[in-house]
């Protein structure tokens, strides 16, 4: 079963106000949920216990007991991670070290990779790493940060020899829908998921009859619901969050490039080799400043 803070996140956008203010105000202070009884927690967030029994169900759990007790386990486990990384909160604070800054960067990337891993939809994977082999040619959209990963996913296909371009321009992107059909695959990449020119190029796209693929911390938004596959990221809110998204959208590059791989092979290891001697020739020219003739 998927960690209550991971789901909860995904979900926010998906809840009736009332209960995206309780489940905000849970992810915000656990121990609010972990010492009060439903009336207490519906009180400390202007609500109803009727409201927070909703959000229970919503979240999966029976009652308000069961859905406690997954707090306290969520809270135990993040715990014992800050604990290996030896740090009491993992925010950064105005008067923290460099050390400590460091050290709560690196618990935050390997918290969001961690748990993208552990909640990652392996079978929409698979899908997206066939489609991906296949393809007669890949497109991927991403602005913003999102456009780090979209650049860092069409590096690493175009090295195993994969038709894939990225653009972080809408204009060109939706130029390319315009021309898209079976055997296309399409890639948007939003953290949000509210991206509208995102969700408008996977829309289109999809229309088109091309398969799509969202990579975005919430499913359920706009841009999940417009693709055909969903591989979700799981990196949590703070005010630097575009450290961990970042993060774990890069990881997501990963896993479905490692799925590729193995697919692909033996021809993708030679497209790789090619790759590498051409690098390493135009590198040692480089350095002897040497010109071809």
């Amino acid at each position: 079963m998927q960690d209550i803070f991971v789901r909860m996140r995904r979900q926010l956008s998906s809840l009736s106000k009332a209960e995206r203010r309780v489940a905000e105000a849970v992810l915000d202070d656990p121990a609010l949920a972990t010492r009060s009884t439903i009336t207490r927690l519906a009180a400390a967030c202007g609500t109803s216990g009727a409201t927070v029994a909703r959000l229970c169900r919503s979240m999966g759990f029976r009652g308000y007991p069961e859905f406690r007790l997954a707090i306290a386990s969520a809270v135990s486990r993040d715990e014992a991670s800050r604990e290996h990384f030896r740090i009491d909160d993992a925010d950064i604070g105005s008067d923290d070290s460099a050390r400590e800054v460091v050290t709560k960067v690196a618990y935050r990337g390997a918290k969001s990779v961690e748990d993208t891993a552990r909640h990652l939809d392996v079978a929409a994977l698979d899908a997206a790493a066939r489609a991906l082999g296949d393809a007669r040619r890949i497109e991927i959209y991403g602005v913003g940060q999102s456009g780090v990963a979209a650049l860092d996913l069409e590096q690493k296909l175009q090295r195993i020899g994969c038709p894939a371009w990225s653009t972080a321009d809408p204009h060109r992107a939706l130029t390319r829908v315009a021309q898209a059909g079976a055997g296309d695959v399409f890639v948007g990449i939003s953290h949000s998921g509210e991206t509208p020119e995102t969700r408008e190029v996977i829309a289109l796209a999809r229309e088109h009859g091309a398969t799509t693929l969202a990579i975005t911390n919430v499913p359920r938004s706009p841009v999940g619901r417009a693709a055909e596959l969903v591989l979700a990221t799981s990196a949590s809110e703070s005010v630097y969050r575009m450290m961990s998204s970042g993060i774990a959208q890069l990881a997501v590059v990963d896993f479905l490039m490692a799925r590729l791989l193995q697919r692909a092979y033996p021809d993708a290891s030679e497209s790789l080799e090619g790759a590498y001697r051409a690098l390493r020739r135009h590198n040692a020219r480089e350095a002897t400043g040497a010109d071809d003739d």
